[in-house]
């Protein structure tokens, strides 16, 4: 039996709620310090000047006045504050394998929709669209065609949108470009971000928390929204992470809520594992879903009881960062990417911040404290996205042999 090719994330670059860059994620990750705060959630609409908690960057972002207009947006601003962490990585590889093998895959779920929302918003009182606005902006294929463009890679250029499994399904996509001997390289990850109509879209379905979000607890309310961008730089030369697995599914079972059996999301992670040649009991640690909302917790603690047993360090990052919604799988990935470091040689691992009140319905999952460590490296992660429409996704990173 032939040995499947193995891709590995050779760089790095994120921007959200708990910092930009690396070595600031980091720190406050394992410090345990929340980026979600209290925000004026938007300026119109049912949920006008309503302070939420919300995981915005509160960093700087480069312009994007010299993009064209239809690539002018806030997130295309956070794609380019992930990638200038990265970009001698992008342009060394570009030089090695040449512009056209080399692909630009991202998830996103809003795009440019926040400049849609400003140029409505300018029509109600000017009686015209705002004059910087262009429809282009909110196509769900402008991160990657933008990044592409600037880049001036030729390679395939495309999004993935669906919902909150759409950047784990880009890194799916790049690595089977990898595998197939299509691309050498490929810039692949998510970004989105914050606007109204998110917001306004889950208030609506009652599942917007008005505190922290508080995962797996008995007083859990909702999600917290979210915005960030991370990307990652796929390639077969050996670096200490890769990507070992992947594992695709669908519930075909409602629209917004979980199966209750959790059947799509068991499948998925089978099929992760299966890829990277694994078994449950090699997982050190589950990034949850966890996204503090009643059913998908219901579901998600009662697959990773029956899969992992209670035994296995699990959390849900999403009180850190937010919800990002279209990006949270590629967050959610850096994240586990930065426990996997060599330096990270006590195992330190991504708490689990709550009220530590158990809901006594659910398995009594082994959710990490604050500065606990695995007391070695971490060998191998997975971690879980589940969307809207039933659309799931698990990856498995793990250490390089």
């Amino acid at each position: 039996m032939s040995i499947p090719m193995i891709v590995y994330l050779n760089a790095c670059g994120i921007v959200c709620a708990l910092g930009n860059g690396v070595p600031e994620v980091r720190a406050n990750l394992f410090a345990g310090r929340s980026g979600v705060l209290p925000t004026t959630a938007c300026s119109s609409g049912p949920n006008a000047g309503r302070l939420l908690p919300l995981g915005q960057v509160q960093s700087a972002l480069p312009s994007v006045d010299h993009l064209p207009p239809a690539q002018r947006s806030r997130n295309n601003a956070l794609a380019l504050a992930a990638l200038a962490q990265i970009r001698p990585a992008v342009a060394a590889a570009v030089a090695k394998y040449g512009a056209h093998r080399i692909a630009v895959i991202i998830g996103t779920s809003t795009s440019g929709i926040a400049e849609t929302e400003h140029a409505l918003r300018h029509r109600a009182v000017h009686g015209d669209l705002a004059p910087e606005f262009h429809y282009g902006q909110q196509e769900m294929g402008s991160p990657a065609q933008m990044l592409a463009d600037q880049l001036g890679i030729e390679g395939p250029a495309y999004s993935h949108s669906s919902a909150c499994a759409s950047s784990a399904k880009a890194l799916a996509s790049a690595a089977r470009l990898i595998r197939m001997g299509l691309c050498d390289a490929v810039l692949t990850g998510g970004v989105d971000s914050l606007c109204a109509f998110t917001v306004a879209g889950f208030a609506a379905l009652e599942s917007v928390s008005a505190e922290r979000c508080n995962p797996m607890s008995a007083h859990r309310h909702g999600i917290n929204i979210g915005e960030g961008a991370a990307l990652f730089l796929l390639t077969r030369e050996p670096a200490p992470v890769a990507l070992l697995g992947w594992g695709e599914s669908s519930d075909g079972h409602h629209m917004s809520a979980p199966d209750p059996a959790g059947e799509g999301a068991r499948i998925a992670m089978l099929d992760a594992l299966r890829r990277a040649n694994l078994q449950p009991a090699d997982i050190d640690y589950v990034n949850l879903h966890g996204t503090a909302t009643p059913q998908n917790d219901a579901m998600e603690s009662k697959v990773i009881a029956d899969l992992f047993g209670c035994e296995v360090p699990a959390s849900s990052t999403k009180p850190f960062t937010g919800h990002t919604l279209g990006a949270a799988a590629a967050v959610e990935a850096a994240l586990c990417w930065i426990a996997l470091q060599p330096d990270n040689v006590r195992g330190e691992l991504p708490p689990h911040l709550w009220d530590g009140a158990r809901d006594a319905a659910l398995p009594a999952l082994n959710l990490v404290p604050p500065g606990a460590t695995l007391g070695r490296p971490l060998r191998h992660v997975l971690s879980n996205s589940f969307a809207f429409g039933g659309s799931n996704a698990v990856l498995v990173l793990g250490r390089a042999a």
